[in-house]
């Protein structure tokens, strides 16, 4: 047999984790899962191609049929978000936002950004992309009782030190972010205003949260697997036209950025896969997104309801797919490993004062999937109880786990997409 026990041990990992998945509730809040045609087209030969460049300016012969796919994704993206341009090369929405910051700041210059601590994702901070780039880093003033950007301190900052970039967003996204109000200010200044949509790209394109490119965003990245279920990766969009020097030299800078900046070859397969995520998206997505949001509406209601401290109570809680919960100082890492073996998926984050990320003490949770797999609002109120037995009430952790898989008996087959009923879960041995 050789190796082939290693094989099996790894297949058998597999198989334990899509019946994991499937009798418990999975509320990380970004992550999904795929449409039966999105997951064809990751089995397909484009998986094993190379396709440097872009559609008919390639470094690698035998790429006509996926040109054609590429460029269909990218016309789809522009639909999707009304925009004039669209990049679906990044492998990832960190991947696009380094290649955003490689084209348009260098070293030394200074962008302004969100603290961790208020909801910023990593990649902008000085441990991720913008500190490898070498940028200065100064945080945007926040208002914990709005959960958002101080907009008329920000604008005072802004004007003060006259940042080369400011960078808008969130791991933590409750709300829309002031965009247009920033946008008057750093476009008087010859600034440009950068809108990571990882988590929300979905309830944009949905037309379900801001529209970031119409307010005044310059350029807008995003990942292709959070509220907008395709596979994993990422894009960038602008509505910058080329019709101008300037223009022509910004979306130039934008494409040399992701290559040969970030990436050579760009996973063919997911590409393919992002194009019929796109297209379902067109069809679906706005059901999704306002099902998703309503969810997330109702759940923190409910955790409310039983006890629990939702942030963003005097502003509805949340108008995403996102609820963050306090659960006691640097409690968040034991409630969310406690949840785990109830059989709920979370993660620890930290929430508005927290100087740890590896201690913080809130979690945070995502309707993301189980909207996907076809709960509606009075499924909430059930996953808030459980919420409540386990850490509220600290029952046994087995007889919640054992109540969960017989709860999630109902939900496994996938919507929103089509081949609506395909069991989002099942292992597909091919051999």
């Amino acid at each position: 047999m050789g190796w082939y026990i290693d094989v099996e041990y790894i297949r058998k990992q597999a198989k334990m984790n899509n019946e994991f998945f499937a009798s418990s509730l999975p509320m990380i809040a970004s992550e999904n899962v795929l449409s039966p045609l999105c997951r064809e087209m990751l089995l397909t030969d484009f998986h094993g191609r190379y396709a440097e460049g872009t559609p008919g300016h390639r470094y690698y012969e035998g790429c006509k049929f996926f040109d054609n796919v590429e460029v269909k994704a990218m016309e789809l993206a522009k639909k999707l978000f009304n925009c004039s341009y669209a990049d679906v090369r990044p492998t990832a929405g960190t991947t696009a936002n380094i290649g955003i910051l490689k084209a348009l700041i260098k070293p030394g210059e200074t962008a302004v950004v969100l603290d961790l601590a208020n909801g910023a994702h990593i990649s902008f901070g000085k441990w991720g992309g913008a500190g490898v780039r070498g940028i200065n880093l100064v945080s945007y003033p926040f208002n914990d009782e709005l959960m958002n950007i101080d907009v008329d301190a920000a604008v005072k900052l802004i004007k003060k030190v006259k940042p080369k970039l400011a960078l808008n967003g969130r791991s933590v996204f409750l709300f829309p972010s002031p965009i247009k109000e920033l946008a008057e200010a750093v476009h008087d200044l010859g600034i440009y205003l950068v809108y990571d949509a990882a988590h929300v790209l979905g309830l944009i394109a949905g037309k379900q949260f801001q529209d970031p490119l119409k307010e005044g965003a310059d350029v807008m990245s995003g990942s292709t697997h959070k509220t907008l279920p395709g596979p994993q990766g990422g894009m960038i969009v602008s509505n910058h036209k080329g019709d101008t020097d300037e223009d022509k030299s910004f979306l130039r800078k934008l494409g040399f950025g992701i290559f040969p900046g970030v990436t050579s070859s760009y996973h063919l397969h997911h590409v393919a896969a992002k194009a019929i995520a796109f297209a379902e998206h067109l069809e679906f997505g706005e059901a999704y997104a306002k099902q998703t949001i309503k969810n997330a509406q109702r759940l923190a209601q409910s955790l409310y309801n039983s006890g629990f401290k939702v942030f963003g109570e005097k502003l509805g809680f949340t108008k995403s797919h996102q609820i963050l919960v306090e659960i006691g100082p640097g409690k968040g890492k034991v409630a969310s490993k406690k949840l785990e073996d109830a059989g709920i998926v979370t993660n620890m984050n930290t929430i508005p004062g927290d100087t740890d990320p590896l201690n913080p003490s809130g979690l945070r949770l995502g309707t993301p999937e189980l909207t996907r797999i076809g709960m509606k609002e009075t499924d909430m109120d059930s996953i808030a109880e459980f919420f409540k037995r386990a850490l509220l009430k600290n029952e046994n952790v087995n007889k919640i786990r054992s109540d969960i898989k017989d709860f999630r008996k109902d939900f496994q087959e996938l919507h929103y997409c089509y081949n609506e009923g395909f069991r989002g879960y099942d292992y597909h041995k091919l051999v």
